[in-house]
């Protein structure tokens, strides 16, 4: 008869191969131990036991008397910093362009992003995908985000030579590269700056994908627009200071945050470019906000829009930037993207290899 280590290896090996769901390893996992549907155990011990979950994924559970040993070893977790707070996802930011073909350029051939070959295929509109989210570059007069944009790179050391071989192409306009310290900053013809990294523990196993969002805000903005996030939106902010001085920080995703830098250089006009977020509890907010005249938007059952971020005490704007904000019933939440391997080619063609995984490992 099959030893209790033995199940418990098949188990894994299931649940890994997306055979059975968490819930059902964990209950078969609980029955394995005695704790599951057994009546005895039920009135004997009304309340379950709390005791650690089995760690998936480790291969070192697969050896003889692992889980037994992994369920006595004391260990204790700071579970908090698993906590992603109301904001679940930041998914795209949206700048509109007034020339489809340049923007072509800049986002697919340069940077090495993909066009969604599925949504927005006309000459009026683009969806960029890079990794789980998107640029949305509609046509109209060009708008530009008042700070930058952090970009993960699966393949960085290819960057620079990608961003050469459009600079003729788009000559002329405000386009320009450069190699930091840690990043490659590119800007779009219209102005819009992009920071790309190559994939980093401080992004978690992001391959590819957008990060973090950075704002230019006002001197002595930082602290109430964090309580503004936590107090209205139900997000993790909080205002904190670097070597480049203070900021507000909000978690919006696994991995994923939007930054509010103070800045006493001149804000320029805001001009309607907007980003969007999934949240958890859709309703709070929006009471919240509509309490306070904030709501611009009713956009449909699982949407809606503010832009105005204000003290929540005094009511004082402190920045403006347009919010779509959708329920995690949206049918577009967690929408498979497309993303391709930008290092193909006709000349050095891999076969196999023209997908990329946009949730890699990272150093």
């Amino acid at each position: 008869m099959a030893g209790k280590d033995y199940e418990v290896r098949q188990l894994l090996r299931a649940y890994r191969g997306g055979i059975i769901s968490e819930q059902l390893l964990s209950q078969q996992i609980d029955e394995l131990c005695g704790v599951g549907n057994g009546h005895a155990a039920a009135t004997t011990s009304p309340e379950r036991t709390a005791r650690p979950r089995p760690v998936t994924g480790d291969a070192g559970l697969d050896t003889p008397g692992a889980m037994a040993r992994l369920m006595a070893n004391g260990k204790t977790y700071d579970r908090a910093t698993e906590d992603l707070g109301n904001i679940v996802a930041l998914e795209h930011v949206n700048v509109t362009v007034p020339d489809q073909v340049k923007a072509t350029l800049f986002y697919v051939n340069g940077l090495g992003l993909t066009r969604d070959p599925y949504m927005m295929t006309g000459p009026a509109n683009m969806w960029v995908n890079a990794g789980r989210q998107q640029f949305h570059l509609p046509t109209a007069k060009p708008q530009v985000l008042r700070g930058h944009v952090g970009v993960v790179v699966s393949d960085y050391e290819a960057l620079p030579k990608r961003l050469t071989r459009v600079r003729d192409a788009l000559r002329g306009t405000r386009f320009e590269c450069h190699q930091r310290d840690g990043y490659v900053e590119a800007v779009c013809p219209w102005g819009n700056r992009i920071r790309c990294f190559a994939p980093n523990q401080r992004f978690g196993p992001m391959a590819v994908g957008i990060p973090y969002v950075e704002f230019d805000v006002p001197i002595g903005t930082a602290a109430p627009i964090a309580r503004f996030y936590s107090e209205i939106m139900g997000a993790k902010a909080a205002p904190l200071e670097d070597a480049n001085g203070r900021f507000a920080c909000v978690a919006v995703g696994n991995g994923q945050n939007l930054f509010f830098r103070e800045t006493d250089r001149p804000i320029l006009p805001y001009d309607q470019h907007h980003i969007q977020i999934y949240i958890n509890d859709f309703s709070g907010p929006h009471r919240r906000l509509a309490s306070k005249g904030l709501i611009i938007q009713e956009s449909d059952q699982h949407q809606y829009r503010f832009q105005d971020i204000v003290d929540p005490d005094s009511g004082r704007v402190l920045f403006t930037v347009e919010h779509e904000v959708r329920s995690l019933k949206h049918p577009l939440y967690l929408r498979p993207l497309v993303n391709r391997n930008p290092s193909q080619s006709i000349i050095s063609y891999a076969p196999g290899e023209d997908a990329q995984n946009w949730a890699g490992s990272s150093n």
